[in-house]
């Protein structure tokens, strides 16, 4: 039963990248991203890497608020917790990292995406 919900979880999440994903058009997201300044992590948050500016925080901080809201509204769809919601689409969100890019690993460590899959979560589908 379990691994139902978090396969629905997980539908419900890619159709709600759409939402998150506007968040993220802004070029200095873009930028920050392509220079390792942040990056994903496994909990469906963006993470700033080592010691960035405060505007990169403060970027990072929106995006977050912007995927709270999200996450909260969808899960209440698919009758997942926010944080069981936030997950699924931190896996998801780290498998669509582009090579060059940063995500946190299981281990915690930051990693850059090489050219095959990243590590992720053995709970990720």
């Amino acid at each position: 039963m379990a691994r139902m919900v978090f396969k629905m979880v997980a539908v419900v999440a890619l159709l709600g990248s759409a939402t998150v994903a506007l968040a993220q058009r802004n070029p200095a997201y873009q930028a920050a991203r392509a220079a390792g300044e942040v990056g994903e992590q496994p909990d469906g948050y963006l993470g700033v890497v080592g010691s960035a500016s405060a505007e990169v925080r403060a970027l990072v901080n929106s995006i977050n608020i912007q995927r709270k809201a999200a996450y909260t509204q969808q899960s209440a769809s698919s009758g997942a917790t926010v944080e069981q919601f936030a997950f699924t689409s931190g896996c998801n969100l780290i498998g669509q990292t582009a090579p060059g890019e940063k995500y946190k690993g299981p281990d915690g460590q930051w990693k850059t995406r090489g050219a095959g899959a990243p590590e992720r979560d053995s709970r990720c589908i």
